[in-house]
Formats: C-alpha cells, structure tokens, sequence
C-alpha cells in the first residue's frame, strides 16, 4: 500500500486586499504611530514588517508635503492613514508599463480620495497617483505596504492633460 507524503504548501502571496487589512490594523497601533518621528522639514519614515514578505512602510507628512505623481510598477499596494488627513489624486486607467515618455490623457480619468483616520484604500499593479497632505497646520501620518516589494517606482510630471516620465528610482534610491 502506497503511502502519501505530505507535500509542502507554499504560502500564498499576500493580496491588494490582505495588504489593506494589514494596514487598517497596523494604523490602529497607537504606541507605533507615537513613536514616528515627526520631522517640520520632511518627511520620515520607518521600515516595518509586512505580512507575506510585503514591503511596509510607516511614513509622516508633514503639514503641504507630498509624494508628486508615481507609480509603483508590479506591485499591488494599499495605505491607510494614522492620523491628519491625505488626499489621493490618482488616474483610473490602466498606462502601459513601458514603451512610452509622454501620454496625452483622456479627459474624465481623475479621481480624487479624502482619507481621514483610519481610512485606506487598496490598488493593483501600475496605479498611477500622488499623495498630499494639504493641510496648513498638522502632520499627517500613515502605514503603506506593497508586494512584491518595490522593483522600482516611476514618477511623472503632469501638465494638464500630459503625462511624461521623468525619472525611475530603484530600492537604493530610497532604503
């Protein structure tokens, strides 16, 4: 009689959806979004771990800072605010992934989010969007997570309808 072996289970990857549930939680950690310092000329952040071999990142905004427009090439990601406000701007279509400097987009692509405490949002591969705290007076601080970890990013500068590429950071630019 033949006998069966076990056969090892590879754990699965984490999802955009996986990625937000660990955010929402991480966001509600208030003894590690305290412990963030919190820079008047920068921002800062902290590595954290993500789950599933994720890339996670515990970031400060301080009061008119952002990211600019990027992407986040492969990867699917999520974010949550901790405290303050963020707004997203970000483009609902799909950009190609290489091949290509400048685009002319169509017109009713924006999309705008407001994420207060405790809010987040998922996304999937190429999401093209910037990350703003407008507000004039207080930091805003969030939890941010990513897998596969970051290959690369890609910023954009837009005018208008155009957007070009400008620049490709790889993981030695930013860890």
């Amino acid at each position: 009689m033949a006998q069966s072996v076990p056969v090892p289970t590879k754990t699965a990857a984490p999802t955009a959806a996986d990625l937000l549930d660990f955010v929402r939680r991480t966001v509600a950690d208030a003894g590690l979004i305290s412990s963030l310092p919190l820079d008047p000329e920068g921002r800062t952040w902290v590595r954290l771990d993500g789950p599933g071999g994720s890339e996670a990142w515990l970031i400060s905004w301080p009061p008119g800072t952002g990211t600019g427009w990027h992407d986040h090439a492969e990867s699917v990601g999520a974010f949550a605010t901790a405290s303050g406000e963020l707004k997203e701007n970000s483009l609902a279509v799909r950009l190609p992934a290489s091949g290509w400097k400048t685009l002319e987009l169509a017109e009713g692509v924006d999309r705008e989010r407001q994420l207060g405490p405790g809010q987040g949002r998922a996304f999937g591969r190429h999401h093209v969007h910037e990350v703003l705290n407008e507000s004039e007076t207080e930091h805003a601080v969030s939890v941010h997570a990513y897998y596969p970890p970051l290959p690369l990013i890609r910023r954009f500068s837009r005018s208008g309808a155009v957007l070009r590429l400008e620049q490709v950071e790889r993981p030695e630019d930013w860890q």
